[in-house]
């Protein structure tokens, strides 16, 4: 728990342009919610974006999470090619939603933290600014972008608290009053202070800041972006019945 969603960009092996990311999520959330069958080129163009984001993973220190992701993936799409066409009545209304759940919506937000774990603040402005994002767009998402990590470690710390003076939390009332509360309190400080950090930092200010991060597209990236919005487009002519 402790090092979930903390940003490792500094250890990572392979560097991507946070652009990329962010065209990888968009494409991955299109073309799999776009081309919901497993029939023709699709049966190809869906498990490939599918398994992109944990391919990336095993590349960064959240090995572990990319191995979990890629064998869910793999068993369930095994499971819609060939556990449906034999299954009917209970078991597919189970194994329908929890397999669509997986294959559809589970690798958008594994590239979203795929991004979120390998990208710092500072290359996720400069990646929004060379792409000429308005700051009013950018400054909300940069806030965000640490404030669900904090929360996160904020969690832990109140763990270790209760742990500290031996509570815990059996009922729904203790529950709110030890975990819900202080969170509650820590997210309103922790919001107040992540917008006062990017105030200064000099963000929405008329003066153009510069930038010490290095982005840009190498052959990783482009490797990538070719995947993504190859889906993306295949997804799009398979749709309207050209292949």
């Amino acid at each position: 728990m402790n090092t979930f969603l903390h940003t490792t960009a500094g250890k990572r092996h392979l560097r991507l342009d946070p652009r990329t990311k962010f065209a990888l999520i968009l494409c991955t959330s299109f073309t799999l919610v776009w081309g919901m069958s497993l029939i023709g080129v699709m049966a190809v163009v869906r498990p490939a974006l599918a398994f992109v984001p944990a391919i990336l993973l095993l590349f960064t220190p959240r090995l572990r999470v990319g191995i979990v992701y890629g064998i869910l993936e793999i068993l369930c799409f095994t499971a819609e090619i060939t556990v449906f066409q034999s299954t009917t009545g209970f078991w597919n209304l189970i194994l329908l939603p929890v397999c669509a759940i997986i294959t559809r919506y589970m690798p958008c937000v594994v590239a979203a933290y795929y991004m979120m774990a390998t990208t710092t603040v500072s290359e996720f402005i400069a990646g929004m600014e060379r792409m000429n994002v308005t700051q009013k767009i950018v400054i909300p998402l940069s806030v965000m972008f640490r404030f669900f990590p904090t929360i996160v470690r904020e969690h832990r710390c109140i763990n270790d608290a209760m742990r500290m003076r031996n509570i815990t939390a059996s009922n729904p009332v203790s529950m709110l009053e030890y975990r819900i509360v202080p969170l509650i309190a820590a997210v309103a400080k922790i919001g107040d202070e992540l917008s006062a950090a990017a105030l200064t930092r000099g963000f929405g200010g008329d003066v153009k800041r510069s930038n010490v991060c290095e982005i840009g597209f190498g052959v990783q990236d482009i490797i990538i972006l070719l995947i993504s919005f190859g889906g993306a487009f295949t997804s799009i002519l398979a749709k309207v019945g050209l292949i």
